[in-house]
């Protein structure tokens, strides 16, 4: 997505009419234009339309500690998960001196 807005950005560049009045300009935003369009084709080329999953899994075997950190925050966050249930458990229940304690903990 991003190398396509960056080929739209250098055509409206072109469409520009200062273009027409500086050769200097037209020169500089068709380099522009001709560079996006190549980074453009090599994107589509060597990335294609890759899914997220497969963006993923393409991390994931270049760096390996990517793996285990996407590991480690699922566990957090399930863990996270567990531990809020329970608190909002505890405060749902009326307030005594064990529930409190344990709400607390």
């Amino acid at each position: 997505a991003m190398s396509k807005s960056a080929v739209k950005i250098s055509s409206d560049l072109l469409s520009n009419p200062l273009c027409e009045q500086e050769p200097v300009f037209l020169e500089m935003v068709t380099a522009f234009d001709t560079a996006m369009k190549r980074m453009d084709s090599f994107n589509q080329e060597k990335v294609g339309n890759w899914g997220f999953g497969a963006v993923l899994e393409w991390f994931s075997s270049v760096f390996p500690s990517l793996n285990m950190a996407v590991k480690r925050r699922e566990q957090t966050l399930q863990d996270y998960k567990r531990l809020q249930s329970k608190v909002e458990k505890y405060e749902e229940k009326e307030r005594t001196g064990p529930v409190l304690a344990k709400l607390h903990q």
